[in-house]
């Protein structure tokens, strides 16, 4: 990401947005967890960025953003938040990135990288060790972004039907997740996952297994 790409002009133009959210301050560390864990999820088209104050590793910015949530009109919002150093490299003026929005406040939400493990809000990685085990049906596939020049593994929105035999009736999921490639095969319309997940929920503690579902475990 090139940081002179960012627009200067931006913070002007958002002043005389009607729609322009008016988030002034960084959310707490505790806020952001409770945010990540419990905000509707969405998506969020970076239109500018500036940088404040803080190290090297993790420093404070301001974003710009068009957030999109399922079945509601995109709107536009300011955000300043901390963000380590390594993650902006998709997180720059045109990308589509991820978010978690407080559906009392949908000027309130958190920005993270789409294949960032934020986008579960407790992490793939512990929930695929952690995990109870569930079978899933895709009911409908995706993509939030792609780069299919091998560097990446697309990352898809999922909408699954979830079975565990200590469950007593199925429940159905959305979550985003990255897809190696060599399992896009598959996301079909109907196809069996194999699934880990802490509870019932929206998606927000469930994870697919990819290597079990390829029968590579």
């Amino acid at each position: 990401m090139d940081m002179a790409s960012a627009n200067p002009g931006w913070l002007l133009r958002a002043r005389r947005s009607r729609t322009f959210g008016g988030r002034s301050s960084v959310l707490s560390d505790a806020a952001r967890r409770e945010l990540l864990l419990h905000g509707s999820a969405g998506t969020a088209t970076v239109l500018g960025l500036r940088r404040g104050s803080g190290k090297a590793v993790e420093s404070e910015w301001t974003f710009w953003v068009r957030v999109q949530l399922d079945g509601e009109r995109p709107y536009e919002a300011r955000v300043r938040q901390r963000v380590r150093a390594a993650e902006l490299e998709d997180m720059g003026p045109g990308d589509v990135i991820g978010c978690r929005v407080d559906p009392g406040d949908q000027d309130r939400l958190v920005l993270y990288p789409p294949n960032s493990p934020e986008a579960t809000g407790v992490g793939i990685a512990k929930i695929l060790a952690d995990g109870r085990r569930a079978d899933g049906t895709v009911l409908a596939a995706a993509p939030v972004a792609a780069d299919y020049t091998a560097r990446r593994d697309p990352i898809l929105r999922l909408h699954l039907e979830l079975r565990a035999w200590d469950e007593p009736k199925p429940w159905r999921v959305r979550l985003t997740q990255p897809v190696p490639l060599h399992a896009i095969g598959l996301i079909d319309l109907g196809q069996h996952l194999e699934v880990a997940f802490f509870t019932v929920d929206h998606g927000e503690t469930v994870a697919v297994d990819w290597a079990a579902s390829l029968g590579e475990d």
